[in-house]
């Protein structure tokens, strides 16, 4: 397999190019380039290496992409239903976020997942092609809050409700303190309201295991101060999706440009399923 030498002229790599031109979140990028599917004036390109993005030949997938290709930045809110999968495409075939979007967004345009719902959970779920917020809103330093209604199975107790708020050990690292609130019981299950700050993979339902009351559903009504309340009151049906206001893209661009907090552990871990 042919590499490139890397010229003087080199100065970004080539996952943020990509990302900040809409052709894919960073983390996509990385995968794309790890495949094969990018290269660099000719040549197979490598993760980690860099370009002028104003004047080497950067393709994907065989095709020339350039700063003008890139799309105009969009900004959705979808209401995730269960059954689909939070991925641009699918190896299994599956159903992704990204069928449930008109024709014109599926393709071309570079729209992505911010994080991941997984396959049984539903509601917000942001999409864009705004690969550098996406990059800011699921690193762990940055804490943008989520907000889920979980449905668990019995009554937890008053002292287990307090063990969860206060943080358990998940893989060896403690999670981070969140607030829940008891919002009804009924028929042997109890409906919790609940803000994480972090989103390691299916938090919610490991530590629900572990506390002795499993998830029956779980639902994520807002992701920071985004929610899927709709203008008229009503809220976003199952599978629809709405354009972001300019006022909330901007308060997400805030909390994402906010000097980031500092995390016990490894700093590789983004926004996962919950």
């Amino acid at each position: 397999m042919l590499v490139c030498e890397q010229s003087k002229d080199m100065t970004e790599r080539l996952q943020r190019i990509l990302s900040r031109w809409g052709i894919a979140s960073r983390r996509q990028a990385e995968t794309m380039i790890q495949s094969g599917r990018v290269r660099l004036n000719g040549c197979v390109a490598q993760l980690g290496q860099k370009a002028d993005p104003y004047r080497d030949r950067i393709e994907v997938d065989g095709q020339l992409v350039t700063p003008q290709d890139r799309p105009n930045l969009v900004y959705i809110l979808l209401n995730k239903p269960a059954g689909v999968v939070s991925t641009c495409r699918d190896p299994q075939g599956r159903n992704t976020v990204i069928n449930l979007l008109a024709p014109e967004l599926r393709v071309g345009q570079g729209i992505h997942p911010v994080g991941r719902l997984d396959t049984d959970s539903t509601g917000a779920l942001l999409l864009t092609n705004d690969g550098e917020l996406t990059f800011r809103l699921t690193h762990p330093r940055h804490s943008i809050a989520k907000t889920y209604r979980v449905w668990v199975e019995g009554t937890p107790s008053r002292a287990t409700l307090c063990q969860w708020e206060q943080g358990v050990l998940l893989d060896g690292r403690r999670t981070r303190p969140i607030h829940i609130q008891v919002l009804h019981e009924k028929a042997g299950q109890t409906c919790l309201e609940m803000k994480l700050q972090e989103g390691r993979n299916r938090q919610i339902r490991r530590i629900a295991d572990w506390l002795g009351h499993p998830v029956l559903r779980l639902h994520r009504i807002a992701v920071g101060s985004v929610n899927l309340r709709l203008p008229n009151g009503s809220s976003l049906r199952r599978g629809a999706y709405r354009y972001l206001s300019d006022r909330e893209v901007q308060q997400l661009k805030h909390l994402a440009s906010k000097q980031p907090l500092s995390v016990v552990g490894s700093s590789t871990v983004r926004d996962q399923s919950v």
